[in-house]
C-alpha cells in the first residue's frame, strides 16, 4: 500500500469530465482553457490536453507551466505585471490580458506583437463569499467604465470577464450575460474574442448543457466573437481524493479521529471559507475527523461512519483537487501528500513524493 497522505487523481473520473468538455466545445463552438489557478497538477495534463484548447494563468509561473507542460493556446493574465516579468510573459503567451488600462499603457510597446485583452468588471458576480467576489466594493479586478475603455479599444482584441463562482444556476448565468450584452454591447461588437472566465459548473449533475451551449453560440453569433471558457473546478470536480490514515482516536465529549494530514496544509480552502470536507455522512458512528497540526481548528468536519474508526483505518476525503493541490504548504512541517494517479486500467502511479529535503529547501 502507498504511504499516506496522498492525493489520488482518478483518470476514469477525469475522463467523464473531459467527455462533457468535448460536448460543450462541439455544441457551442466555444473553446475551453484550463484555469491553472485552480488545478495545475501536470502529470495528468496529457489526458486533459486532448479535450481542452489550452490554459489560462494568473502569474508568470503558471503561464510558463501551461506553455511547457500543457501546450496549445496560452492566455496570460495577472493582476499586476512587473517590469522584469513582461518580456518573458509575452514570449510564452498567445494572448496577454491586462487587469487595468494603466498596465496596458505601461507595457504598450512590449506587448504590441501579440493579441491583447483587458479584464472587464461588470460590477456583479455569482459569488456568495465577499473574499472571492470580484465585484465587491472598491474591487481592483478589471475596468468597468465604458468611456475609459473606449480610449484603448484600438489596442485590444478581446475582453476577459470573470464573474461566475461555482454557478450551478443556468438561468442566473443567462440573465447576467444578457445584462453584459445590454451594458457593454457596443464594445463587444468591436472585439474578436471574449473570455467568460470560469466558475460555470457545467460538469455538475443535471446541468442543462445543451441550453448553455445554445446560449454561448447565440452570444458568439450576435457579436461576431470567439468565446473562451476557463473551467477550473468544472474540469476536475469529483476526480481526486485525499487519502489519509487514522493515527489516534480519543473522546473529549465527542469521538475524535486524528489523521496523518492537516487541513491548513493540505486542504486550505476549507479553513479560508469555513467549510467542512464533503465526506459521506450516512453511518451511525459519529467522529470528528481532525488534522495533526497544532492549529486548534485543524478539523475536516464531523461525519457518520458505518463502523467505529480505529487506528490504522484509511479515510478518503473527496474533492481534493480544485484550489487544494495548488495551495498545499509546509505548515508545521507536516509531510506534504504525495501525488498518485489512478490510471484508466486501475493501476496506481506515484507521480511525485515529497520529503524532508523539499521542506528544507523551501525555506532557504
Amino acid at each position: 500500500m502507498i504511504q499516506t497522505p496522498y492525493y489520488l487523481i482518478d483518470c476514469a473520473a477525469l475522463a467523464r469530465n473531459m467527455a462533457i468538455m468535448d460536448e460543450i466545445r462541439s455544441l457551442s463552438g466555444a473553446k475551453c482553457l484550463l484555469a491553472l489557478k485552480c488545478f495545475a497538477t501536470w502529470p495528468v495534463f496529457d489526458q486533459m490536453a486532448r479535450h481542452m484548447d489550452g490554459t489560462t494563468s494568473s502569474s508568470l509561473y503558471e503561464l510558463r507551466l501551461g506553455r511547457e507542460k500543457f501546450g496549445k493556446e496560452t492566455h496570460a493574465y495577472s493582476v499586476g505585471w512587473a517590469d522584469h516579468e513582461i518580456e518573458e510573459a509575452v514570449g510564452y503567451a498567445d494572448k496577454i490580458i491586462f487587469n487595468s488600462i494603466s498596465q496596458m499603457e505601461r507595457f504598450d510597446n512590449q506587448s504590441a506583437q501579440i493579441q491583447r485583452g483587458l479584464r472587464l468588471n461588470p460590477r456583479f458576480s455569482t459569488s456568495g463569499f465577499d473574499l472571492a467576489d470580484p465585484a465587491r466594493p472598491f474591487s481592483r479586478l478589471g475596468e468597468w467604465d465604458p468611456a475609459k475603455i473606449e480610449r484603448v479599444m484600438d489596442r485590444i482584441s478581446g475582453f476577459m470577464i470573470h464573474y461566475n463562482c461555482e454557478n450551478r444556476d443556468f438561468d442566473l448565468f443567462d440573465r447576467q450575460l444578457s445584462r453584459i450584452e445590454e451594458e457593454f454591447g457596443p464594445l463587444l461588437r468591436r472585439l474578436n474574442w471574449i473570455s467568460l472566465g470560469g466558475g460555470i459548473h457545467f460538469t455538475g449533475e443535471r446541468y442543462p448543457l445543451k441550453a448553455l451551449a445554445e446560449r454561448l453560440r447565440v452570444f458568439q453569433d450576435r457579436f461576431g466573437v470567439q468565446v473562451f471558457l476557463e473551467p477550473g473546478e468544472a474540469s476536475i470536480t469529483n476526480t481526486t481524493t485525499l487519502e489519509v490514515t487514522v493515527l489516534d482516536v480519543l473522546n473529549n465529549g465527542k469521538d475524535l479521529a486524528i489523521v496523518d494530514s492537516s487541513v491548513e496544509a493540505h486542504m486550505l480552502d476549507l479553513l479560508i471559507y469555513r467549510e467542512s470536507a464533503r465526506m459521506d455522512d450516512t453511518g451511525p458512528h459519529r467522529f470528528m475527523v481532525c488534522g495533526k497540526s497544532c492549529l486548534a481548528g485543524d478539523i475536516y468536519g464531523e461525519y457518520g461512519f458505518k463502523a467505529p474508526l480505529q487506528i490504522g483505518d484509511r479515510i478518503s476525503i473527496p474533492d481534493a483537487a480544485g484550489y487544494t493541490m495548488v495551495k498545499k504548504n509546509w505548515f508545521n512541517g507536516v509531510k506534504m501528500p504525495s501525488i498518485v494517479v489512478k490510471e484508466l486500467d486501475g493501476s496506481l502511479t506515484v507521480a511525485r513524493e515529497f520529503g524532508y529535503a523539499d521542506y528544507r529547501d523551501s525555506l532557504g
